[in-house]
């Protein structure tokens, strides 16, 4: 059985510490679907379109690799691409907390879809999308921690 793992998340804007987290988890599966979560209701750092384009490049030498959008319940998303895992990843005690409530959600409504986490390389803990968004506010360059 071909092993499927989609990676769920707004990626607003995706971190060098996601992409870390991606290539690490790349031996794990055969596929990883990374997926894109389009929120109507909110008003994203970087538009849908050019975070799937940064995505599909900074994936683009890994061929077990694709990249979508979905604006469904991740388990549905994993339901239609024949997934099997939901692979999250957490930087600290209270990533951890709020991944394990929704792992049990999932759980509940899928219990035949298992949630990966992946521990955040220590060099990359400190680095998310908000603390990154968060220095774009104040001007500050950014580059070196996306995507």
């Amino acid at each position: 059985m071909t092993k499927i793992a989609v990676f769920p998340g707004s990626f607003d804007p995706m971190t060098v510490g996601h992409l870390a987290l991606l290539k690490r988890a790349l031996p794990l599966f055969d596929r990883i679907i990374v997926a894109v979560g389009i929120n109507t209701e909110k008003k994203g750092f970087m538009p849908v379109d050019e975070r799937v384009e940064r995505i599909k490049r900074a994936v683009a030498q890994m061929p077990s690799v694709e990249v979508t959008t979905y604006s469904c319940l991740t388990t549905d998303l994993c339901r239609q691409a024949g997934a099997q895992y939901i692979l999250r990843g957490v930087r600290d005690a209270t990533d951890f907390a709020y991944e394990q409530k929704i792992a049990d959600i999932n759980r509940l409504i899928a219990p035949d879809i298992e949630t990966v986490i992946l521990l955040a390389d220590p060099e990359n803990a400190v680095i998310s999308s908000s603390m990154v968004r968060e220095l774009a506010a104040f001007g500050k360059d950014i580059n070196k921690y996306i995507v």
